[in-house]
């Protein structure tokens, strides 16, 4: 049995460019809670590289010559305790991070994100935490996808949410942390993860991001 602590960040690097993951290993192996379990440079393998290292957080690039992030994440979530995917991109414009997000990605990071931005990103996902900025989430949703079909889906599905859930939902989707929710809607940390776990289980989400799209999509005016 591991004798690892929770917060212990069990890193997959994935991209086609070794130099890009040579970088990243130079850049996130000297820290104390940054194990990097193993690496690839197509998608094809990842779930199962996943399965056998153990890893608890994937850096993921999007656009792979063979098996594409997409394709990679779908499959990692599939698995029965699927890692946290954090898509890496050149450019925020990439039509595949929305659908990367909606496959289950729990964010994406540009590849010029600056290293403290990049550790601190890892840290939060692993402890459950958003790291998807409203703007950027904004930016995503009005550029790829339909508006009208999209705000009445997400305001039936909205409406499924118990007023406490809808209130965290909507403090998520601002990108607050589970202590910061608790301290603005006073209520224990308890009761914002339970509420957390009910929205994801009641609207068969995978984790926080959708959340914030879904808030997005039904109540743009509450996160601007």
């Amino acid at each position: 049995m591991s004798t690892e602590a929770p917060s212990t960040i069990r890193l997959l690097l994935v991209d086609d460019e070794w130099l890009v993951r040579a970088g990243l290993r130079t850049m996130l192996s000297g820290q104390p809670d940054i194990d990097i379990v193993g690496e690839a440079a197509d998608g094809s393998t990842v779930a199962a590289l996943a399965q056998q290292s153990g890893a608890n957080v994937v850096l993921m690039d999007i656009r792979m010559p063979k098996v594409n992030g997409l394709e990679a994440t779908i499959a990692l979530r599939s698995m029965a305790e699927p890692p946290q995917v954090i898509m890496l991109t050149t450019f925020d414009t990439d039509d595949l991070v929305l659908r990367s997000l909606q496959a289950g990605a729990s964010g994406f990071l540009l590849k010029d994100t600056p290293p403290a931005d990049l550790i601190a990103s890892l840290r939060k996902v692993v402890a459950g935490e958003p790291i998807l900025s409203p703007s950027i989430t904004r930016k995503l949703i009005v550029r790829f996808t339909d508006p009208g079909d999209r705000r009445t889906k997400a305001t039936e599905q909205f409406d499924l949410l118990t007023a406490g859930e809808q209130r965290v939902a909507i403090a998520v989707a601002r990108g607050m942390s589970n202590a910061a929710i608790a301290e603005e809607l006073f209520v224990s940390i308890a009761t914002v993860k339970s509420h957390i776990s009910h929205i994801l289980e009641k609207l068969a989400f995978n984790n926080r991001v959708q959340i914030a799209l879904l808030v997005h999509d039904a109540l743009p005016g509450e996160v601007l």
